[in-house]
């Protein structure tokens, strides 16, 4: 049996990010590990290479599967956000900020123009 009771035994499967968020925190002295957890001396290396999906967001709009099925090329749907509204930048589905297509060696990109603050995303969930 292990001295941890969550680490696997010789054998079993353990991810990479598993892996590496235990040996982050196993290698912290005993009386540093409650500061760490609490938000005093964050390591955020486990993190860092964790993938995630950053969307732009233009407008949105509600059809029935009628009209849905009616659409082909040249086909216009209106969207329910008015011309020169900031975008919304998502993260994983989740509202960061507002932004302004900018066009970059004809690439289009995004210029954030206001980022939403944590405590205002906790608010936007409840």
């Amino acid at each position: 049996m292990s001295e941890y009771p969550d680490i696997p035994e010789d054998g079993e499967m353990v991810d990479d990010f598993e892996a590496a968020a235990f040996q982050e925190f196993d290698s912290q002295p005993e009386d540093n590990r409650s500061s760490s957890v609490s938000g005093e001396e964050v390591n955020l290396d486990v993190i860092l290479d964790v993938p995630v999906t950053i969307s732009m967001e233009i407008g949105r709009t509600q059809i029935n599967i009628r009209n849905l099925l009616q659409l082909n090329q040249g086909s216009v749907v209106e969207l329910e956000r008015f011309a020169g509204e900031p975008l919304d930048v998502l993260v994983n589905g989740t509202l960061i900020a507002h932004g302004e297509v900018v066009v970059i060696n004809d690439k289009f990109g995004i210029r954030l123009t206001d980022v939403i603050s944590p405590s205002e995303r906790v608010k936007r969930l409840a």
